[in-house]
C-alpha cells in the first residue's frame, strides 16, 4: 500500500495518456465529498458536498472543500457529476456556482430536484441540468460516463464508470447491498460484474463502514421496530432524522398511520426535501395525514408523530432547540417518546448526547440506535465491501469517504481479495494520484484547506479567528482599560478591567490592579512608550496573574490610550 508523505511537492506534469484524481474533500473525513479528475487537459467532478461543523468550530455553519486548486481552469470543468442527493455530496454546489454559473450539472432525478430546491435559495439556476439513471451512458469532452444503480438511505443513488484512454474508473459513490432495500432498487451487481469483466483500471470506493464486519442490517427490519416503539407510547412522538432520509420519513409515515396519528414536518430542509420526494413519487403520504405544524395544538399528544431534524445534535437544528426549551411551539412533556433514527456521524458524539441527555432531563423517553434498532447505515459493510472487491476485481483502488483508519480498513480488504498491495493507493485531501499505463500511484499533493461559511460569508474564517472563537467560549475575556499621559507616560486613570465568561464577581481584579500599574511604571521608567509594547506587558502581566491564581488562560485585551 502507497502512503501519502507531508513532504510531497506538486505533481509533474500529466501525461497525455494519464488520468489524474485529485480529491479536494472526503478522505480522511466524513463529508466534504470531492474528486476532481483530469484527462488530456479536460476535468471532470464527481460530488461536491459540504462538511458539518464540529464543536471546535464555534459559529461556523459549513465547511466547503478548497476550490483553489480549479479556480484558475473551470473553463476546463466538462461537467459536475452527484451521485445522490445527500448534503455532503450536493450541499457545495451553489458556492462552486458562483465561480462559474454555467458548469453543467448532472444527476439523477430525485438527486437533481433536491439540488434545485436548494439552487433556487441562492438564486443559482443558469447552470444546465443533465438527468439520467441506471443504465444511461452519456460523453462529456474525453470522459465516457456509465451510470450503475447503487443502494444507499436515499432512493435514486448512482455509482459511476469514467471511460477514458488512460482506463476505465469506477466510483462507487456510498453504497450498500440491501438484498431487501424498501424500493425494491438493489445495488447492481450484475453491471458490476459486467464491468469487472470489462476491466476496472481504478476503483474510488466508499469506506465509511470499513471496520464493521459482516453485512448491514436490512432496512425493512426496522419498520416492525418503529412500530412496537409508536403501539407502546401514549404520548407525542418526535422522529428525528436526516432531512434527506426519504425511506427512513416513510417507515414513520407507515408507522404513525398504523396507529392512527396525524404527521407533522419541522424544519425547513425536512419540508422541503420531503415536499420534493413526494412530488416525485418516491413518498407515498396518505390522504389527511399531513398537518402544519402550527396545527399541533389542535389534536390531542397521542395523535400526532412529529418528524424533525436534528439527529446530529446540531446546535441550531430543531431537536436541539427542544432540548433546549427553546423552541417556540413544540415543548417536551414527561412521557414523551423522541426516536433518534440515524446513525452518529463521527465527531458529533458529544453534541447528540447532550441532545440525549437535555430530553430525558425534560421527562423523554429517548430510543436511539443503541438501544433499539430504528436505524441502519447506509453503507457497505466489510463484508459487503470483501463480496463488491471479488466481482469487480480492480486492477487499482483508492479508497474514498472516511477517516484515515476507514481509509486503511478498506485498502487492508482490498488486499485480503488478492489486489496487489503496491495497488491499493491511501490519500487524502489533496493527495494526487495519477493513472498511468494501469498503475495507480501517488504523484504529488496540492493545497487543499477548509473554506468556512459563517452567514453570508465565504472563507474569511481563518484558524486563527476559530482559535479566538475556541478561547472565548472556553476561558472567556478579559479587557484591560488604561489612560496614560502622552507626555509623562504616567498613569491617568486605571486599570479598568471588564471580563466576560470567567468571573461573576469583577472586585477580583483588585488584586492584579497594582501589578498592572507597577509593571506599566517600570516599562515607562526604562524609556518604553510604544502603545502596542505597552500592551504587550498588560497582557503579560494580566495572564501571569490569572494563570497563577484561577488555573485560566482567558483571552486578554489590552487597551492603551494617551490623554
Amino acid at each position: 500500500m502507497s502512503h501519502p508523505h507531508p513532504e510531497l511537492g506538486a505533481p509533474p506534469e500529466l501525461p497525455p495518456n494519464g488520468l489524474r484524481v485529485i480529491p479536494l474533500g472526503g478522505l480522511g473525513e466524513i463529508g466534504r465529498n470531492m474528486a476532481v479528475l483530469e484527462h488530456q487537459g479536460r476535468l471532470l467532478i464527481i460530488d461536491c458536498g459540504v462538511l458539518f461543523p464540529d464543536e471546535n468550530q464555534p459559529g461556523v455553519d459549513l465547511i466547503l472543500p478548497d476550490f483553489e486548486q480549479i479556480r484558475t481552469r473551470l473553463d476546463d470543468v466538462e461537467a459536475v457529476v452527484l451521485t445522490h442527493g445527500h448534503e455532503d455530496h450536493i450541499g457545495a454546489v451553489p458556492y462552486l456556482l458562483r465561480e462559474r454559473p454555467d458548469i453543467p450539472l448532472v444527476g439523477s432525478r430525485l438527486t437533481l430536484a433536491l439540488l434545485e430546491a436548494k439552487l433556487r435559495e441562492h438564486r443559482q439556476t443558469r447552470a444546465p441540468k443533465y438527468e439520467v439513471k441506471e443504465g444511461q451512458r452519456i460523453t462529456f469532452g474525453p470522459f465516457d460516463l456509465e451510470f450503475v444503480a447503487v443502494n444507499h438511505s436515499i432512493p435514486d443513488a448512482l455509482a459511476v464508470a469514467v471511460r477514458t484512454q488512460a482506463g476505465l474508473l469506477l466510483h462507487t459513490g456510498d453504497f450498500k447491498m440491501d438484498q431487501l432495500p424498501l424500493d425494491g432498487r438493489i445495488t447492481d451487481l450484475r453491471a458490476f460484474a459486467r464491468l469487472g469483466e470489462e476491466g476496472v483500471d481504478l476503483l474510488l470506493v466508499d469506506s465509511t463502514n470499513a471496520e464493521v464486519p459482516g453485512f448491514t442490517t436490512s432496512e425493512q427490519d426496522i419498520g416492525p421496530v418503529l412500530e412496537r416503539v409508536f403501539h407502546r407510547s401514549t404520548q407525542r412522538i418526535i422522529v428525528a432524522c436526516f432531512a434527506s432520509h426519504v425511506h427512513r420519513v416513510q417507515q414513520v409515515m407507515d408507522a404513525a398511520v398504523s396507529q392512527g396519528r396525524k404527521v407533522a414536518y419541522v424544519g425547513r430542509s425536512m419540508l422541503r426535501n420531503m415536499g420534493v420526494a413526494r412530488d416525485l413519487g418516491y413518498l407515498t403520504v396518505p390522504p389527511d395525514t399531513l398537518i402544519d405544524m402550527r396545527a399541533l395544538d389542535d389534536h390531542p399528544p397521542e395523535k400526532v408523530v412529529i418528524i424533525s431534524t436534528g439527529s446530529q445534535g446540531e446546535p441550531l437544528s430543531a431537536l436541539a432547540r427542544i432540548a433546549h426549551r427553546d423552541h417556540d411551539r413544540i415543548h417536551i412533556e414527561p412521557g414523551d417518546t423522541v426516536v433518534l433514527a440515524s446513525s452518529l456521524i463521527p465527531g458529533n458524539e458529544n453534541s447528540v448526547f447532550r441532545v440525549i441527555n437535555g430530553l430525558t432531563r425534560l421527562g423523554a423517553n429517548v430510543v436511539h440506535k443503541g438501544n433499539a434498532l430504528v436505524h441502519v447505515s447506509g453503507h457497505a459493510t466489510a463484508g459487503e465491501l470483501l463480496y463488491c472487491y471479488n466481482v469487480l476485481r480492480p486492477r487499482n483502488v483508492l479508497p474514498v469517504h472516511g477517516e484515515v483508519r476507514h481509509l486503511f480498513a478498506n485498502a487492508a480488504l482490498a488486499v485480503d481479495t488478492g489486489v496487489p498491495r503496491e495497488h491499493v493507493v491511501i490519500a487524502e485531501d489533496g493527495v494526487v494520484v495519477d493513472l498511468v499505463d494501469g498503475v495507480a500511484k501517488v504523484s504529488g499533493k496540492v493545497e487543499c484547506g477548509y473554506i468556512f461559511v459563517d452567514g453570508s460569508s465565504v472563507g474569511d474564517i481563518t484558524e486563527s479567528a476559530l482559535k479566538d472563537r475556541r478561547i472565548l467560549g472556553d476561558e472567556g475575556f478579559i479587557s484591560v482599560l488604561v489612560v496614560l499621559d502622552s507626555a509623562s507616560g504616567k498613569l491617568v486613570a486605571g486599570p479598568e478591567i471588564h471580563a466576560r465568561g470567567f468571573v461573576e464577581d469583577e472586585s477580583v481584579f483588585e488584586e492584579v490592579k497594582p501589578l498592572i500599574e507597577e509593571a506599566l511604571l517600570k516599562a515607562t521608567r526604562d524609556g518604553n512608550d510604544d502603545p502596542y509594547q505597552l500592551q504587550q506587558v498588560i497582557r503579560r502581566t494580566t495572564g501571569r496573574w490569572v494563570n497563577k491564581a484561577h488555573r485560566r488562560r482567558p483571552m486578554i485585551i489590552p487597551v492603551v490610550l494617551e490623554a
